[in-house]
Order: C-alpha cells, then sequence, then structure tokens
C-alpha cells in the first residue's frame, strides 16, 4: 500500500477516535435514561449542538494537521531519503543526504552521510588498486586505439551478422565521402557501431567472400583472405579484402555465436563442384578449434585511379587512332620520294608538303594530348594529399635543424593542398638550400606556397647573389647530398616524380631571386579535405570500437523486441530547439541534435547535427534562450531535407528524449506532409524520473543531472541538451533494474503509469 493512501486511511481512524467515544458515550445514556431525561437532555444538548459541532470540528482538523505535518516530516522526509540512499549507493556516490526535518530525521542523516563516507573511502581504495592493476592493459588498448586511427587504410570490423564493431578515423572519412543526400550533411555517416555493413555495401558479395573464406579454413589455407571490388549506391569503386577474425570453438559457444556448419564428405566447394572427401577437414584449423566470429575489412576508395587508368587508355586510343592515318600517309609520301628519285620539282614539293603537313598535325594532336591528359600520363609513383602548409612548415625546421639557416614563412594559403612524395620534396628543398648556403652564402631564406589553376607552386627566395640558368642545371643532376646524409635521388628525379618542373626567376624590382617548384594541386573532394584537416588538427583517438558487440547476434525476424533487456538495445538520443513552444500553432523546429548509445556507450562521434530553416520568423524570446539568431538559419536546410535524413540516422533504434511529447509532436505533425513516420518506441527521461523518484520536487533536466552527478555543459543547444539526456539516461538504467525494470516493455508500461504521461501537446 502507497503511503499517501495509508495516510489517508489514518486519518479516518483517528477521526473515528476522536469523535466515536463521545457519540458512542450519548447513545448509551440516552438508552437508559426514562422520558423525562431524555427530553430535559434534548433541551440541555440542542442549544449547544452548534458550537460542540464546531469545538470538534476544529479539533478533528487540528488532528489532520499535526497528522500530516508528521507524515510530511517523518514518513515523506523518510522516503525522499530512501531514494537519496539509492543515489549514493548507484548513480552519484558524490550525492549526500541533506539534514533536514526533525532531529530525530536529521541525526538519521547524518549517520546515513557517516557511513556513505566510510563505504567510499573503502571503494576509492579499492578503485585505486583495481586502476594500477588495469594500467598496463588500458595502456596497450590506447596504443592499439591511436595505431587503428592514423592507419592509411580504412579498416571496418564486423561480426557475422554484418555489425559493425570497429572502424577507423579513415574509414569514416572515406564512407563519409561517399554517402549522398541529407545523411552526410550534418555529421551524420553510413557508418557506426551496431549498424548493418550492407548498408553500404553489397550483401551477396560479402556473404560470397566470407564463403570463400570459410572454405579456405576448412582446406587448411594458410592465408584465408578473400578480395574483391565492389561499387557504392554512390557509383564509388572500392577494393576490399577481406579477413576472418578466429576465436575457440568454446569462447563462440560460450558468448552464443552458432558454429560454423560443419563440412559434409563431398561438399560442393564455392564453385558448385564437388570437392573431394579428403580435401575436406573436420577442423577449422588444423591442431585448434576455431570458429569464424566475424572479419575484418580493409577498404581502398579506387575511383580515382580507376578514372586515371580509363583517362591513361582514352589517350593512348586518341594518339593511336589520329596518328595511324597520318603515319600512312607520310609513309607512303617517303615512299614514293625514295623510289622516284627523280621526280619533278611540283611533285617532291608536294609529296613534302604532304610529310609537313601530316608532321605538324602530329605533333599538334600529340600536344593537345598531353594537354589534356596530363595528369594521368604522370608516373605512377605513390604520392599522397598533404597540406601545403605542413610541407612548407617541415621543410622549414629541417632546414633549420640541419643548416642553421633562418627560415621566414611569407603569407600562404592555409586551404591548399598537393599531391607530393612528402619526404622526397622535404629533401629537394634541404638540398636547394644547402647549396645556396654553401655556393651563394646566403643568409636567409623565405618559403611561399601559392597556386594557379590546377598547379601549386613552392618558391624559396633569398636576396643576394643570382643564380645562373647553368648552375640550376648542373644541380638538378647531382645527387642530393646535405652534410653526411645521402640519397641516391637527384634534383630532377624529384621533379620527375611529380610530373612537375623547377624555374629559376628573378625579380629585378624587389631584387629578389627565386626558385618555384611547380607541383600538381590534390584532387581530394572538398568536404573530406575540410574534415581531415580538422581531424589533423583534434585527438585522433577513436571511440568507435567495441568488441563485445562479437556476442550480439540479431534475433530472428526485424523490428524491435519490447522484451529485450535495456541493456542490449540501440539508442538515438535526440533533442530539437523550435521558435515556440506551441507546435500546433505554427511553432517549428530551428535545430536538430543527436547522439547514438551501442553497449551502454555514449558515442560521441556518431552525431547528427543541424541547424534548420524554419521559413518563418524567430522570435526573441527564444532567441534569448537557445541562441539561434536568423543569420544562423537562413540558407540551411529545411525540414523536408533534415528530417529523412535524421529519420535515416535514427533507423532500427529506440528514441530517447526528455520530455518527449513535446519533440514528438513536432515531428508527428509533419508525418503526412513530408511522408517521415517515426514508428519506434519512445522512452522518455522525464516521466522515467517519475518512475524511479516519485517523491522528488523536481524533474527538470537540470534537477536530475545534479541528482546522478552529472556535469551539464552545453544547455539550450540541440546536441547539448542530446548529450546531457543520454548521459542522464545510461545512469537511469541500473536504478530502474534494481525497481525490477530491466526490459523496454516494462520500460515503456512504467512511463505511462506516471501523472506527467497526461500532458500533451
Amino acid at each position: 500500500m502507497k503511503a499517501r493512501l495509508r495516510f489517508i486511511l489514518a486519518a479516518c481512524v483517528l477521526g473515528l477516535l476522536m469523535t466515536g467515544p463521545f457519540a458512542l458515550t450519548g447513545l448509551l445514556l440516552l438508552a437508559d435514561a426514562k422520558e423525562a431525561e431524555r427530553a430535559a437532555f434534548a433541551e440541555f444538548l440542542v442549544p449547544r449542538l452548534p458550537v460542540g459541532a464546531l469545538i470538534t470540528l476544529f479539533g478533528l482538523i487540528a488532528g489532520l494537521l499535526l497528522l500530516r505535518g508528521l507524515f510530511q516530516q517523518y514518513v515523506h522526509g523518510l522516503l525522499r531519503m530512501a531514494e537519496t540512499l539509492r543515489l549514493m549507493l548507484g548513480a552519484n556516490r558524490n550525492f549526500r543526504v541533506a539534514p533536514e526535518g526533525p532531529p530525530e530525521v536529521r541525526e538519521l542523516a547524518r549517520a546515513a552521510n557517516d557511513l556513505a563516507q566510510q563505504r567510499d573511502e573503502l571503494l576509492n581504495d579499492v578503485e585505486e588498486q583495481i586502476s594500477r592493476a588495469k594500467a598496463t592493459v588500458e595502456e596497450e588498448k590506447n596504443r592499439l586505439a591511436a595505431l587503428m586511427s592514423e592507419l592509411a587504410l580504412g579498416v571496418v570490423v564486423c561480426n557475422l551478422d554484418g555489425r559493425i564493431l570497429l572502424y577507423n578515423n579513415r574509414a569514416r572519412l572515406q564512407f563519409k565521402a561517399l554517402a549522398q543526400g541529407p545523411t552526410s550533411m550534418s555529421g551524420g555517416a553510413l557508418i557506426g557501431l551496431g549498424r548493418s555493413i550492407f548498408s553500404i555495401l553489397e550483401r551477396g558479395q560479402i556473404t560470397h567472400a566470407l564463403e570463400n573464406i570459410q572454405q579456405r579454413l576448412r582446406r587448411g589455407s594458410a592465408e584465408p583472405t578473400a578480395n574483391f571490388i565492389t561499387s557504392t549506391r554512390a557509383g564509388q569503386l572500392l577494393r576490399a579484402q577481406m579477413a576472418p577474425v578466429l576465436g575457440s570453438a568454446e569462447r563462440a559457444e560460450r558468448v552464443g555465436i552458432p558454429p560454423a556448419p560443419p563440412a559434409e564428405q563431398g561438399g560442393d566447394d564455392i564453385s558448385g563442384q564437388a570437392a573431394p572427401a579428403h580435401e575436406v577437414p573436420t577442423a577449422t584449423m588444423p591442431g585448434a578449434e576455431l570458429e569464424v566470429t566475424g572479419y575484418v575489412l580493409t577498404i581502398e576508395n579506387i575511383t580515382r585511379n580507376f578514372e586515371r587508368e580509363t583517362e591513361r587508355d582514352q589517350a593512348l586510343q586518341s594518339l593511336t587512332d589520329g596518328n595511324r592515318a597520318a603515319l600512312g600517309n607520310i609513309r607512303a609520301a617517303v615512299e614514293t620520294l625514295i623510289d622516284s628519285p627523280e621526280m619533278e620539282a611540283d611533285y617532291r614539293e608536294r609529296f613534302t608538303r604532304v610529310i609537313a603537313d601530316e608532321a605538324a598535325a602530329m605533333s599538334q594532336r600529340l600536344a593537345t594530348t598531353m594537354s589534356r591528359f596530363a595528369d594521368s600520363l604522370k608516373t605512377r609513383w605513390p604520392l599522397e594529399d598533404v597540406l601545403a602548409i605542413d610541407i612548407v612548415a617541415a621543410a622549414a625546421r629541417r632546414v633549420g635543424d640541419r643548416l642553421n639557416l633562418p627560415i621566414k614563412n611569407e603569407d600562404q594559403d592555409t586551404s591548399l593542398w598537393i599531391r607530393v612524395d612528402s619526404f622526397a620534396l622535404i629533401q629537394a628543398i634541404t638540398f636547394l638550400a644547402s647549396r645556396l648556403q654553401d655556393d651563394y652564402a646566403i643568409r636567409e631564406l623565405r618559403l611561399r606556397v601559392c597556386a594557379e589553376g590546377k598547379m601549386v607552386f613552392v618558391d624559396l627566395i633569398w636576396s643576394g647573389t643570382p643564380v645562373s640558368s647553368e648552375t640550376l642545371y648542373t644541380w638538378e643532376l647531382e645527387p642530393m647530398n646535405v652534410g653526411a646524409e645521402t640519397s641516391p635521388l637527384t634534383l630532377r628525379d624529384v621533379v620527375d616524380r611529380h610530373g612537375g618542373e623547377i624555374w629559376y626567376q628573378r625579380d629585378k624590382a624587389a631584387h629578389n631571386a627565386f626558385f618555384r617548384i611547380v607541383l600538381p594541386a590534390a584532387v581530394t573532394p572538398h568536404g573530406q579535405v575540410l574534415d581531415q584537416a580538422q581531424h589533423l588538427h583534434s585527438d585522433s583517438r577513436p571511440e568507435y570500437y567495441d568488441f563485445d558487440l562479437f556476442a550480439a547476434r540479431d534475433a530472428e525476424g526485424s523490428g524491435i523486441d519490447p522484451d529485450r533487456r535495456l541493456t542490449d538495445l540501440v539508442y538515438s538520443v535526440f533533442d530539437t530547439e523550435t521558435t515556440g513552444l506551441q507546435p500546433s500553432n505554427g511553432d517549428e523546429i530551428i535545430q536538430m541534435g543527436a547522439v547514438r548509445i551501442v553497449n551502454n556507450r555514449l558515442l560521441r562521434q556518431e552525431i547528427f547535427d543541424q541547424l534548420v530553416d524554419p521559413v518563418i520568423p524567430l522570435k526573441p524570446e527564444g532567441m534569448l534562450i537557445h541562441g539561434i539568431t536568423e543569420a544562423m538559419v537562413n540558407g540551411q536546410p529545411r525540414l523536408d531535407v533534415v528530417l529523412p535524413a535524421f529519420h535515416e540516422f535514427c533507423a532500427e533504434t529506440i528514441l530517447v528524449a526528455h520530455n518527449a511529447a513535446f519533440d514528438m509532436r513536432f515531428l508527428q505533425l509533419k508525418e503526412d506532409s513530408l511522408g517521415v513516420r517515426f514508428t519506434q518506441p519512445v522512452l522518455d527521461t522525464l516521466l522515467l524520473s517519475a518512475v524511479i523518484h516519485p517523491n522528488q520536487e523536481s524533474h527538470r533536466l537540470e534537477s536530475i543531472a545534479e541528482r546522478l552527478g552529472i556535469n551539464v555543459i552545453g544547455r539550450h543547444t540541440a546536441l547539448g541538451d542530446a548529450y546531457v539526456t543520454g548521459e542522464v539516461f545510461l545512469k537511469m538504467i541500473p536504478l530502474l533494474a534494481d525497481m525490477g525494470i530491466v526490459t523496454l516493455r516494462q520500460a515503456l508500461d512504467a512511463t505511462q503509469k506516471t501523472y506527467f504521461a497526461r500532458v500533451k501537446y
């Protein structure tokens, strides 16, 4: 029975106890009295009855108020203290009971705080010992994370269901650049922990490659890998290599991974032909009972390489087809001239003209082809896309360290990317600086980077004695030796390797001379360049791996199972900023933010963050809260673009929000006009707080976060509120489990019984 119901029952009993004895005594006296005595008693009682009733009512009210006060101080106060104690035991160890109420309750609160302090000291000691024991493992884990983050190839690890367990930053950049449509406009990407690789790559090719690997494992192959080329929905070509992730059969069975199907005697191989029985061993790997628990994909975008090959083929085809006829005419004219030495002058001049015209046409055709396909006909030496300012900075450090020569940088374009062999280029710059210092005694060198069309110029500028063209030609052919450091390459080798040039120029007006190294500009897409530039100056440790997901398998059928445990589900925690608080009266969304929760982890790398043009004026009172101005939303995508992108971001996940009824109302009002419906379950942290802490006075997000020991940063931005809501929700899951609420269905049923579930927008 609830405490409030017990209070009402106690008040009724108190009223009966206060009025019952007097009423019973009067009835007994009247029953034994004579008629005359009854009349006298009535004559005495009736005039005084109103006063007595008022006195009795006043006493009853006073008693009820006293009882209510005692209830609030002792019963309700102790219930609130019990909720606080549960917080100290689980979600927020630093939380303490406020000593308030009557002396006995305050003393109990102080005793509870003392016990909590002792408990914390013991736990801190245990945690310190555990932390020291795990330090080595954590260090190795961090090294692996950093290594995966900086690999040049995209790496994706999946379980047998195709759910992504790990991906590095290169893979994230590659797939984000491949994304088409609104998903990629706001940080949303096709890749994410727990998402399916089949949304990116063709399921049939993945399955076929995995079957090939399993067959090779059964045959005892030492290198059970598979290679394939596939195309994405955006038409990009990817080269992928698949390698198996092997685990012991015993462990695979323990974590719930079913074993691979056994090879039958004389079973079919991948080609469909019957394999001899002696070639199909029963063990997955010789001498070990291992099972395939997942696979590693290394992915490379070869679209540009394929395009270069195609352009190169076109260039060769153009030269072949265009010059075949010209060569035929020249050959015929030459043979005629050779066979007819006594030919008349007019005829000889005519044949000579044919040869000259065809040779000129061939020369023009060759020049046109070289100009059109210049990039495709360059050397195939592997080059990388690098920020030009990074190359200049590295070269300046190297020249300063090796030559002790002062270096100054002139104004540079920080957005220029070049495609180079960075080490060879820095060697070339150092070599030129060394020769200028040794032969011409320059005291200072200036570096400049600029661009023109598809070319980038790196200039080495100095003041003093000019260098002759013959000297530069001699330097080009010398090995690039600087001090004790030798190199087999020459300056000309480096220039040719890049398909560039090196010029010597003088600026007589400024009394300067400079070498200009001409290099090709990078062809990296603009969006990818920007993302890489941001990544280079940010924390490189990846947050996107979770090997516990190896044991996670898809349930039969599709959809979200309401009877699954809350800890096993994937969530999209979201929030919106709006023009006002009345969605039914025309207010619109101006910002949407969301973050994913996978395997009880808030994935801050996998976010959705997008401003929205509401097409209506913003309200001044709203701008004071969220800080979003008209200038910020003007020109942003409208909701008909943003909402489908958000729908794709949160597909196959449970939605979580604080006061979700408000945010969901905005989404529901757009269902008919935009054709986007959010049919997945929705959990509300406001309602969950009312379930967990029914006796707390406030269920605002800030109050809940304070109770659970969460720092609130970035409030009143959609993404900032989503972060806080996600952290609050993760703290709530164990508190719900303590109440016996462990599945999605139980959580939804519990929230619908709260008072706040009745609020409509």
